[in-house]
Order: C-alpha cells, then sequence, then structure tokens
C-alpha cells in the first residue's frame, strides 16, 4: 500500500486560452476542468489508474466538493474532518502550454486538526510500504511538520518520500540529522534554494545539456543522509542520485498542454517502478516518462500506462565533477 499525505488539498480549476495571456485584457475561455488536487492526491491518482494500491490521507469536511470529486476520480481516500471548506486553485493553460497558476492559501488548521492530521498518517504507515507527504502547509501548521513526522516514521518499516518546497522543505534540511527520507524530490529551483546555490546558474547549466552541477547539488544531500534525490528538470527531464550513482534522464519530445501535475506524476512513476523491483535507472526512465505524459495531457490530468512512451526516455549514467556555483 502506498500512502499519499496531502495537508493542503484543493480542486483544480484549469481555464483554456487560445490566445496568450494579456494582463488587464478580456479573454475569452474555451474549456474548463475541475479535479480533485493537490500534490498527493495527484500521486495517488495517477498510482491507482496504473493498478497500484494508494490511499490518499488528506484534512477536508465530510461534504466538500473535494469528496465528490475524489470519488468521481475512483481513488481510495481517508479524510480527516475539517470545518473550513477546501481551497480551490485556478490554472491559466495557454495554447503553447504556457501555464499561470493562482494557488489559494488553503484553510486554516487549529492545533487539534494537526495532531489528528498526525496520528492518522502514523497510523496508516503501520501497512505502507510508502508514506509520500506532498505539497504546501496550510496557515496554522508548523513549518516543520513533515519533519516532525519523518522522524516519527522512522520507527517503521515503510518508506518515506517528501515533495514540498519553501519554509517547509528549508525545515525538513535543516531537520536531516534527525529526519532524512528515503527520497525528496525538489526541481532545480528548490534544489538550488536549499543549499544556497544559484538557482540560474543550475537551471543555464541544465537548459544547455550539463547536469553535472544538479548532480553536485544532489549529492550533498545524499551526503547528508537523504535515501535519494530526484531532481525534475522541467523539459529537459531529471536527474536521480543515491548511493549506487548518478543518471539523468531526457524526455520524448510533445506538445505540452499543461505542466500542472508533471512533477507529481514524476514522483507516481518512480514509485510505481520502485515497487516492482525496478532498478534505479529504471525508476528515473518511469519517472521521466510520466511527467512528460501528464505534461501532454490537459488541466492536471494524471497519465495512465497507455499514456506512457518509455522506450523514448534515454537514460545517460553520470558522475559528478564540478560542485554547483554559490549565491553571489
Amino acid at each position: 500500500m502506498i500512502v499519499t499525505v496531502t495537508p493542503n488539498p484543493s480542486i483544480d480549476r484549469t481555464v483554456t486560452l487560445t490566445t496568450p495571456l494579456t494582463r488587464g485584457a478580456v479573454h475569452r475561455v474555451t474549456s474548463v476542468t475541475t479535479e480533485a488536487g493537490g500534490k498527493g492526491v495527484n500521486v495517488a491518482r495517477a498510482l491507482t489508474s496504473a493498478g497500484v494500491d494508494a490511499i490518499a490521507l488528506l484534512p477536508a469536511p465530510a461534504a466538500d466538493p473535494l469528496i465528490a470529486a475524489l470519488h468521481v476520480a475512483a481513488v481510495p481516500f481517508r479524510c480527516v474532518s475539517t470545518d473550513e471548506p477546501v481551497r480551490t486553485n485556478l490554472t491559466i493553460t495557454e495554447h503553447d502550454g504556457t501555464t499561470t497558476k493562482l494557488n489559494e492559501p488553503g484553510a486554516a488548521m487549529d492545533a487539534p486538526t494537526v495532531d489528528a492530521l498526525t496520528q492518522s498518517v502514523v497510523a496508516a504507515a503501520e501497512s505502507a510500504s510508502w508514506v509520500l507527504l506532498s505539497g504546501s502547509l496550510p496557515p496554522g501548521m508548523p513549518d516543520g511538520w513533515y519533519a516532525d513526522v519523518v522522524a516519527m516514521l522512522a520507527a517503521f518499516g515503510c518508506r518515506v518520500a517528501v515533495d514540498t518546497s519553501d519554509r517547509p522543505l528549508t525545515a525538513l534540511v535543516e531537520s536531516f540529522d534527525r529526519a532524512a527520507p528515503d527520497l525528496i524530490k525538489p526541481n532545480a529551483e528548490e534544489l538550488a534554494s536549499v543549499l544556497g546555490f544559484s538557482p540560474l546558474a543550475l537551471e543555464a547549466a541544465v537548459a544547455q545539456g550539463d547536469p553535472e552541477p544538479v548532480v553536485s547539488a544532489a549529492r550533498r544531500l545524499i551526503d547528508r543522509g537523504v535515501g535519494a534525490v530526484l531532481a525534475t528538470l522541467g523539459s529537459a527531464g531529471a536527474v536521480l542520485v543515491d548511493d549506487e550513482g548518478s543518471w539523468f534522464a531526457t524526455p520524448p519530445p510533445i506538445t505540452p498542454r499543461s505542466t500542472v501535475g508533471a512533477g507529481d506524476a514524476a514522483l507516481a512513476g518512480y514509485i510505481r517502478a520502485q515497487v516492482a523491483g525496478a532498478a534505479p535507472p529504471q525508476r528515473l526512465q518511469m519517472a521521466v516518462a510520466y511527467g512528460s505524459a501528464a505534461a501532454a495531457l490537459p488541466g492536471s490530468a494524471q497519465p495512465g500506462p497507455a499514456d506512457l512512451d518509455l522506450d523514448a526516455v534515454h537514460v545517460l549514467h553520470l558522475a559528478p565533477t564540478n560542485p554547483p556555483p554559490t549565491r553571489k
């Protein structure tokens, strides 16, 4: 069983334009989709469609529209009851795949609700092979909540993955001495920010086909106790670094429609391959195939096995060389 935890779930509303988004202008929307969202929910959707046992754990009112959307998506879930409605995130997608997101902060959580969610995660971990902690934290949750949960789960036999950003990611990295997860999934900007490197330098290197600075940055996290780093690099592909080595995978050519949920799909692909017994290079290959397939779909739709083009994902073995540039 894969347990995904989404402390700040959402209803994802996506509108599609045929013309470029112009500030202050009036636009005609050509299509609208509404789906159950939040990073962990997206991962559960992708895994469920591939036949992998997964359950989404999240806070929400019992009658919230998100609950109905989860039923429609046929995603198994457990809900920690709250009073405030789940947030709605708006995504604007242009004809060339350019994506603009407007994310609400989410409903505030009081201490009893935070504690109830924590205890639900611990209870679910007893029968889980993986626990995935994903997304932003809503108002009222301490920045160190992910780090605290990772430390609690160290007593269980499950693996733990974390996909977050900003202050929760910083708090996690600062707690690696007691709470180093088995996997983290940053993008290039997030990886750079928590290590004090230049995000622009990392992104420029990747754009030029040089993943070595990303590998070197990820290696520093491995040296601090993390089991593996899956660094997603957008249209450039992804890097995987663990104790066994480093790999870089490039995606197949696609026509991008929406990047929303592509990173979540990549994480789902990695987990799907890992639980099937795949070696690290094949896990990376599956991750990039999933991420690319998601970017070719509208809204926050998650790909199924039929959407993948595994053979078109090329994986190269790498070795770290020069350290990444420091921030100036």
